[in-house]
């Protein structure tokens, strides 16, 4: 059965007047699809980096065994009592979470067998210098002045034997250069490194 042409005309409108509202829908859905994208490409792309905030529940190293270091500089030899990260858990968490390093005071990290070390500043509020010390008992060279809570690495220049982490500027304070010699009493560190093995 033929429509009346009037019909059909009409019918024509309400068809092009549908295939616009559904164009219409579709091109708003497409664009809620897209801002949807671009949100989470928003949410998905890197921000800049930026040092990770210090742990304020770490706990600091403490009970440590305690030994004498001497420093001979080209000036004079110089005493500090340090103590010995003598334990791998002793050695990660090194001068972390500490606000001070007292006149005279330091850490020192034995490395048996020496070996390449490298140290970072992560969760450590102080600045230090990072003083490695060659297997002849001689500094290979010297990471001063470390700046607090960054992760920037502090690495020697070979294998060492020990690292001796002093209070930041006391390297150049006594003026220390690669070439000076740290020594110690053996028998000091030996019992040292007997806390080590009966803790392990």
């Amino acid at each position: 059965m033929l429509f009346p042409a009037r019909h059909r005309i009409a019918s024509a409108g309400q068809t092009a007047r549908a295939g616009r509202i559904a164009r219409a829908g579709r091109i708003a859905r497409a664009g809620r699809l897209l801002l949807a994208g671009m949100l989470l490409l928003a949410l998905a792309a890197p921000t800049p980096s930026r040092e990770p905030e210090p742990d304020p529940l770490g706990r600091p190293n403490s009970g440590l065994p305690q030994i004498t270091v001497t420093v001979e500089t080209a000036r004079a030899r110089y005493g500090y009592r340090v103590e010995v990260a003598a334990t791998p858990a002793a050695q990660q968490t090194g001068m972390m979470f500490r606000r001070s390093v007292p006149p005279g005071t330091g850490m020192l990290f034995p490395m048996d067998p020496p070996r390449p070390a490298a140290f970072w500043m992560h969760n450590t509020y102080v600045a230090l210098d990072i003083i490695f010390i060659g297997a002849d008992g001689r500094v290979r060279n010297i990471a001063a002045n470390a700046t607090p809570l960054s992760l920037d690495l502090r690495q020697s220049e070979g294998p060492v034997a020990a690292v001796l982490e002093l209070a930041g500027g006391e390297a150049a304070r006594i003026g220390l250069k690669p070439g000076d010699r740290v020594t110690w009493d053996a028998r000091a560190m030996a019992a040292a490194l007997g806390v080590r093995r009966a803790r392990s």
